[in-house]
């Protein structure tokens, strides 16, 4: 099941501490249990696939065409429908549910979300640019970027050119982010630093696309006490 994917709800950030007396900061991830839809074969689509559906939604809002699906499938009606490819269909079954057990043999994952939006911003503050200078000359436009284009040839501001402009508010995905515990019971996530995104930002959460060989806080802490325990050679 490592092709798949969960959301959930960013809850806040705390801090774990373990019996060293290291503090390690902590991202608190609300977890939402996913329902297999529908089995996508390799037959009709030229692919394999699985439909997930995430979250409770009132039938009052759902439309026409969308009911006689839910009708259909003989399963209550979902939030969000996402379809994740697979290599291997044959262990999932429509009406099927898991969650965070799906993270059990799992130590790092990837998080994708929506970054805080921040509104328009300048060039010193979206580009980190140095401005013009703050005498000698230069009035009013003391935190401006400066020139933008060149001359006649070729008359005109490449793409991509960087300019004030909507900062934040763009989905980004963090690799590699190492799972510190999780909480069955509650559905929670707790996850080793910052994710981005505000309080109750949609997060999508996958297994670490790339292979790590790095070891966890836990590995390293085990480590060091073996390392302890080992008596040093005499020197002779």
């Amino acid at each position: 099941m490592s092709e798949i994917a969960l959301i959930g709800k960013k809850l806040g950030m705390t801090r774990e501490f373990y019996k060293t007396g290291q503090s390690v900061p902590v991202t608190v991830v609300k977890m939402e249990k996913a329902r297999v839809i529908q089995v996508i074969e390799e037959e009709k689509r030229g692919y394999k696939a699985v439909q997930l559906g995430f979250g409770k939604i009132k039938n009052s809002k759902l439309t026409k065409a969308m009911k006689g699906f839910y009708t259909k499938k003989n399963t209550e009606a979902k939030k969000k429908l996402k379809e994740f490819r697979v290599k291997n269909t044959e262990e999932f079954k429509e009406g099927n549910e898991f969650g965070l057990e799906i993270f059990k043999e799992v130590k790092f994952v990837d998080v994708k979300s929506k970054t805080i939006g921040k509104g328009f911003a300048g060039v010193m503050k979206r580009h980190n640019f140095g401005g013009l200078r703050a005498s000698h000359g230069v009035s009013v436009s003391h935190r401006s970027h400066g020139s933008t284009g060149q001359r006649q040839d070729p008359g005109k501001v490449f793409k991509g050119k960087k300019m004030a402009g909507h900062m934040g508010d763009k989905t980004r995905t963090i690799q590699n982010i190492e799972i510190i515990k999780s909480d069955l019971d509650n559905n929670l996530l707790y996850l080793k630093g910052s994710i981005p995104g505000s309080k109750n930002t949609e997060l999508l959460v996958k297994k670490a696309v790339k292979n790590i060989q790095k070891l966890t806080i836990k590995e390293k802490i085990e480590v060091l006490e073996k390392a302890k325990k080992t008596p040093e050679k005499k020197k002779k």
